[in-house]
């Protein structure tokens, strides 16, 4: 028999809050293992999605597709703005393009849609990140702690997983393992790692500790 499909809303599935904007983890509610994908909602005048290229640690070198399907936005690809209606599509085919949207309208919905030319595909970084922020949110840190533990594992070297690990850890009480990873992390990436810890409270559990990084 073949496998059943999976069939899902998309205001079924949770949503993880940065700030106003609400993450959507597509890829992981359906379990889709051949492309990544996933949804951002906003209302108007909020940040739907956040400037970034996908050349960053967090990234994948993702050629992206973007689909408006409920609401307006407007896109900025390389300082240049373009307007999104619902239904329209917005291809960026470099992963060097740097790109940001704000919504323009309230129940704005996009998708994202990403993959690396003739590559199989490969989970970015940041989604363990953001699947932690969901559990943290829902009050089990611990399992926050434990997702981004195995995504130490399959990132070892990348300077964000192993920052956001730490993160998810001091919140957990996990003091040793919070303070190697952000030591890891400061090692790969000091002046990233330096930015991103600058008055964070996520560590402050930790930061008093004489091996915290300077």
């Amino acid at each position: 028999m073949p496998e059943a499909p999976r069939i899902r809303r998309i205001d079924e599935v949770a949503s993880v809050f940065t700030g106003d904007v609400g993450y959507r983890l597509v890829r992981r509610e359906l379990g889709i293992e051949a492309f990544g994908v996933n949804a951002f909602t906003a209302d108007a005048g909020v940040q739907l999605i956040e400037e970034h290229d996908e050349m960053g640690a967090a990234a994948a070198g993702h050629q992206e597709l973007y689909v408006v399907i409920a609401g307006a936005a407007r896109f900025t690809i390389d300082g240049q703005d373009h307007d999104a209606q619902a239904g329209t599509l917005v291809f960026i085919p470099d992963p060097k393009s740097v790109r940001s949207a704000k919504a323009t309208a309230d129940g704005t919905v996009a998708l994202a849609i990403g993959g690396v030319p003739g590559q199989p595909y490969a989970v970015s970084p940041w989604e363990s990140s953001a699947a932690a922020t969901g559990l943290a949110q829902a009050g089990d840190p611990d399992a926050a702690a434990d997702l981004m533990a195995d995504a130490v594992e399959q990132y070892p070297k990348n300077a964000s997983v192993l920052y956001n690990a730490a993160c998810f850890e001091a919140l957990a009480g996990r003091r040793e393992p919070a303070l190697q990873h952000i030591q890891r992390a400061a090692a790969l990436d000091p002046p990233n790692v330096t930015k991103w810890a600058s008055g964070d409270p996520d560590l402050d559990a930790i930061r008093d500790d004489p091996d915290f990084p300077a």
